[in-house]
């Protein structure tokens, strides 16, 4: 995102930041989400349902479980306004717990930015 969207790192940060200014345990929250995602970072685990499958966000284990998806939306929403179709959510979500643990006094790392973020998701898969 270098030259494509050069404040991605940035945005996200002050949209964790912002987050937990109104809820102080989403930090936390936001790296669980992570958690829920990291087997395929792909951004699967934000997918809402449709008609021809369920997202993971509302299935039985994760029902009313996981929680965040509004502070990833509204993320997502000021890049989408900095930097049209350029961050896949994947990589949201990435930068977004790794900035909760800053941000909750732990440590930090570099994370490899780049993930395709998926358009649908499977039980069977």
């Amino acid at each position: 995102y270098d030259s494509t969207c050069p404040q991605v790192e940035k945005i996200v940060k002050a949209g964790v930041a912002n987050a937990a200014q109104s809820d102080s345990r989403l930090p936390a929250s936001l790296l669980r989400l992570h958690f829920h995602e990291v087997s395929r970072l792909l951004g699967v685990v934000l997918l809402d349902d449709t008609p021809t499958f369920q997202g993971e966000n509302t299935a039985r284990p994760n029902n009313n479980s996981i929680r965040g998806f509004k502070a990833i939306d509204a993320i997502k929403s000021s890049l989408e306004s900095s930097c049209k179709g350029v961050v896949s959510c994947a990589d949201i979500l990435a930068l977004a717990a790794r900035d909760s643990v800053v941000l909750s006094g732990g440590p930090s790392w570099e994370v490899p930015l780049g993930r395709r973020g998926s358009i649908t998701a499977s039980f069977s898969g």
